[in-house]
């Protein structure tokens, strides 16, 4: 099997381009449909063991991918790994800047180390990979990238730390998409809701019955596919968003909207099936007795 794109093929041959958080989840997606319209993608993370993995996935598909392990809360490392692929390549034409993370907490028990570990990840380090690969590649050759985000637009009860980040993230799309489109930059965002993706396995037992019941809380009465974010930011990236810059796309089945004073109906048999492209896609865990 190979992945089931939308996009025509070779749509990005002989173009490099960065993802970060590739080894896993929406990162992991994007990295395998990427590969599979043409690109060179270089995965880049702090587990190397798992970019490793999507890596050799993808070159068992027929892509090419490499890899390089960073953090990127580390300003130096961040410029040391954008350099490594630029002597490897030339340029970075394109950046996934999807690496991010959090845990479940409401603010009052958030210490400051907490806290800003998280904005960290989900907000400076964004930061400073887009930074980086704008001065060192794209501020002479042009390019686009596309930031990570998350259905914050009514605050982030439970995950205020994240959702500081991510609005924090959308402005920085705004604010770069104006200062760096004199150099043909394009800076765009992608806003998920709830994604079926790995990361849901990693919360604790006691979220299981919520993480179940999300579906119930969308208008389309399903949550959505990494391949759907994927289709999103592969869309972005490509030519047909040619004059698309500063925006954020919402994928969320319209979960941000409307009010809890709005009932919402029964979804009718067999209406608002996923697309799920992905070939290698895996069902979270805690969903798979929910599909039985």
């Amino acid at each position: 099997m190979a992945y089931d794109s939308v996009f025509k093929a070779n749509l990005f041959a002989g173009q490099c381009i960065l993802v970060t958080g590739g080894g896993s989840g929406i990162g992991r997606c994007t990295a395998h449909e990427l590969a599979a319209l043409g690109a060179h993608v270089v995965l880049v993370g702090r587990q190397v063991d798992k970019l490793e993995k999507t890596a050799g996935e993808i070159r068992g598909d027929g892509g090419s991918a490499g890899y390089r392990g960073c953090d990127i809360r580390d300003e130096d490392a961040v410029k040391a790994m954008v350099a490594t692929v630029l002597a490897e390549h030339g340029s970075i034409q394109h950046l996934v800047n999807n690496a991010g993370g959090q845990y479940p907490a409401p603010l009052a028990s958030i210490d400051q180390k907490g806290f800003e570990t998280v904005v960290r990840t989900n907000l400076v380090g964004g930061f400073l990979v887009a930074r980086e690969v704008f001065n060192q590649s794209m501020s002479r050759t042009g390019g686009s990238i596309v930031n990570m985000l998350a259905d914050m637009w009514g605050g982030m009860p439970g995950m205020g730390h994240s959702g500081a980040a991510r609005a924090g993230m959308d402005n920085f799309t705004k604010t770069a998409a104006v200062e760096w489109g004199h150099a043909g930059v394009r800076v765009n965002a992608v806003a998920p809701g709830w994604i079926a993706s790995s990361g849901m396995d990693t919360y604790p037992e006691s979220m299981q019955a919520l993480i179940r019941s999300l579906k119930d809380h969308v208008p389309l009465q399903r949550i959505g596919s990494e391949a759907e974010v994927a289709a999103a930011i592969v869309f972005l990236l490509s030519p047909g968003a040619a004059f698309i810059s500063g925006t954020t796309v919402r994928i969320d089945g319209a979960a941000s909207l409307g009010s809890r004073a709005f009932p919402l109906s029964q979804a009718k048999p067999g209406q608002g099936q996923a697309y799920n492209g992905f070939h290698r896609a895996h069902l979270p865990d805690v969903l798979q007795e929910q599909e039985r």
